[in-house]
């Protein structure tokens, strides 16, 4: 459970604006390891997770983007029903709150949750000592 960089840009709602950053990344061979996209009326607020973030947030910021750099915790999950319900309550009990999340999990298998909460260090120990107890 590593706590690592998001990106987070504001990007123009436009037709091409997301291909753009896409291929500019594409290009540097920066792989996208997750996003998540919120629009608002003018403007979506792009949060990437990538295999260079420091690379990326260069190649991002030549591209006149404001980029904004968070940490974030990277939790590997098994996708089984309760699972969620289990690390949000022990986040939870920790006094933990999670600001948001994104990801992804398989029919059968695996998948990844990243967590942005206020205090990743913390986040990440109350899950690694819950994954210990399992």
């Amino acid at each position: 459970m590593p706590v690592v960089k998001q990106l987070s840009i504001f990007l123009a709602n436009r037709p091409g604006a997301l291909a753009r950053i896409s291929e500019s990344l594409a290009e540097k061979g920066i792989n996208i390891k997750a996003m998540t996209v919120s629009d608002t009326v003018d403007h979506a607020v792009v949060r990437l997770v990538l295999s260079d973030p420091d690379r990326g947030q260069e190649v991002l910021e030549d591209g006149n983007l404001l980029v904004v750099d968070n940490p974030v915790v990277e939790v590997p999950l098994d996708s089984r029903p309760g699972i969620l319900a289990r690390l949000a309550g022990k986040l939870s009990a920790a006094g933990l709150n999670i600001e948001y999340l994104y990801g992804s999990t398989a029919e059968s298998g695996q998948g990844t949750l990243y967590l942005r909460v206020q205090d990743p260090e913390a986040a990440e120990k109350v899950i690694k000592n819950s994954a210990k107890k399992r």
